[in-house]
Parts: structure tokens; sequence; C-alpha cells
């Protein structure tokens, strides 16, 4: 861990009667070893690489998610794809429209209940099904092989 040390002359004396949190004070740590940071800069790797390999695809990362999400199961409700993916539906209404005209899901409003929209995989993704997952596994592969130490 890295701390930010003040000049010596600016350093409380060891013998000089001032109380742990003043001592403190003087030695700091380093933003770099905040936790916030740190999974910070780890997200924008991560993301950076995913992105960079879903570009042939066309497709972003959070599609990416989408996609994977419907592959574990089919014909999910906006709603409830929004709640696997702890997305609110503005963010994920964009993403599905971008994906339907991309040709990747197909959606339709369900019989029972006009105001729930029912997303379904494309003869697309289906067909691209077994290339995309086995994609994402070498990409989680190389990204969690930084632990393998």
């Amino acid at each position: 861990m890295k701390r930010v040390q003040v000049s010596p002359p600016m350093m409380p004396d060891e013998h000089l009667p001032f109380t742990r949190e003043v001592r403190q004070l003087f030695y700091m740590i380093s933003y770099q070893d905040v936790i916030l940071f740190i999974l910070s800069k780890a997200n924008q790797k991560v993301y950076g690489t995913f992105k960079a390999r879903l570009l042939p695809y066309g497709m972003t990362p959070m599609q990416g998610l989408v996609l994977h999400a419907l592959y574990e199961e089919e014909d999910l409700s906006a709603g409830e794809l929004g709640r696997r993916l702890a997305l609110d539906s503005a963010t994920l209404s964009g993403v599905l429209d971008r994906m339907s005209e991309a040709g990747w899901i197909v959606k339709s409003t369900v019989r029972e209940d006009r105001r729930v929209l029912s997303i379904k995989l494309s003869d697309k993704s289906q067909k691209l099904r077994d290339e995309f997952i086995q994609e994402t596994e070498k990409l989680n592969r190389k990204v969690l092989s930084v632990f393998n130490t």
C-alpha cells in the first residue's frame, strides 16, 4: 500500500504528545489504493477488452449481456430482463431498440397484456449462439488470468 508522506520538517516528532489521529494526518492513504479507484480502473479495462472483442459483431458490452441473459432463458419480459441485469427501464429500452434494429432480438407485445414487452432471440442470435458464448468464455478466461498466479 502506498502512503503519502509529508516532508520530514513538517512531520510531528515521535516524542511530542500528538494523538494518533493527528499523526495519521501526516500519513494518508494514496487515492490509488482506495478500493473505489482500483475497481473503477479494473472496470474500465474489462469494459474496453469486451468492447474491442464485440466490435466485429457490431454490439456493445451491454448488448452482449442482454444476449447472454436471453441465451440462459429466452422470451423474457423487458421488465424481467431489466431486473436480472440491474438496468433501469430507460437504459434498457434504448439498448433493446438498437438490438432490435440490428437484428439481434425480436420484440413483441404480450397478447394478454399489451403493456408487457416480450424479448426473444432472432435467428441471427440463435445462429451465432455457440460462437458468441465461446468468445465470451475466452474473454472471461483472459480477464481472470491475472488472478492466477
